[in-house]
């Protein structure tokens, strides 16, 4: 295990179980919409996501290292990097060889759903490759499309990927179950910026909480928060997501607790702290809760 552990920090492994709950949400719609699914197809498309997202999560190690950017972060157990590199530093080029791998067995997953799924997977794998290579160097020094991207990833092309690849189609159940880590994603993305928004300023980046601050943009958090709770109720009111989806509805008081101490905490980091973990396990719990009541569904 100790020989593994910087490896593991280089991946982030602690941040991969999004991933599980991402994947097992749109198994739940595609249950739930078709009544089955083929194993060796939710075995690729989570071993697909898994790689997308090392891939993305050692680039970014890398890169932060070799910017400096590592030397000056303030590392919290939600934000910072792992701190790998800063302790092992010959470690880098394994990093980005980590991130290479990874991004090409991603491909290579992809490649063979294009072949037995059809043209439009092209299009969510393509968009998805393009984040991971451009996402440190370029969209973090985009407000908007920083905001916005990792809600796509998990979302939007996590969910509506895995929903694709185990159905053949898209279709309303697959939006509205993706607008969840949409939303989700964005919150885990811009509460995680809190703590970094000054040396992230050193490198060029630039952030929400740069650009309007950090009390303005819990608003903007608490929006997306409750959003995700929006479109899950929308969902369901309009059939394309059953009843038994609303279980996801039983972290609700601790969003609504997140989302008031996040404003109110925003510019006390300590005290803000216990917040962004609460933030985490929404992100797990609230896909994890509405995938089962899919699948329970079924």
């Amino acid at each position: 295990m100790n020989r593994l552990k910087p490896w593991l920090g280089l991946m982030r492994a602690d941040f991969l179980y999004l991933d599980v709950a991402c994947v097992l949400l749109a198994t739940g719609a595609a249950v739930w919409t078709h009544g089955e699914t083929n194993l060796l197809y939710l075995a690729l498309a989570f071993f697909g996501a898994v790689f997308a997202h090392i891939s993305v999560n050692a680039l970014n190690e890398y890169s932060d290292f070799r910017s400096g950017l590592d030397l000056h972060s303030q590392r919290t157990p939600f934000s910072g990097g792992s701190g790998t590199l800063r302790e092992r530093p010959d470690l880098a080029p394994t990093a980005l060889g980590i991130a290479v791998g990874s991004l090409f067995l991603t491909a290579l997953i992809g490649l063979y759903f294009l072949l037995v799924r059809g043209w439009l997977i092209l299009p969510l794998g393509a968009l998805g490759l393009l984040v991971i290579v451009v996402y440190t160097n370029w969209i973090t020094r985009l407000p908007l499309f920083s905001l916005l991207v990792t809600g796509l990833g998990f979302g939007l092309l996590m969910v509506t990927g895995t929903y694709y690849v185990l159905t053949g189609e898209v279709n309303w159940t697959s939006f509205f179950a993706s607008l969840i880590p949409f939303f989700l994603g964005n919150c885990l993305w811009l509460l995680n910026q809190y703590p970094d928004v000054e040396v992230d300023r050193t490198v060029g980046r630039r952030s929400l909480p740069m650009l309007i601050g950090k009390r303005a943009s819990s608003v903007v958090y608490g929006f997306f928060l409750m959003s995700t709770f929006a479109s899950l109720l929308i969902g369901v009111w309009l059939g394309y997501l059953p009843t038994a989806a609303l279980v996801g509805f039983l972290v609700f008081p601790l969003a609504v607790l997140t989302v008031v101490g996040v404003y109110r905490y925003a510019q006390d980091l300590p005290r803000l702290m216990p917040y962004l973990g609460y933030n985490v396990l929404l992100n797990i719990i609230t896909p994890v809760l509405v995938g089962v009541g899919l699948l329970l569904a079924a």
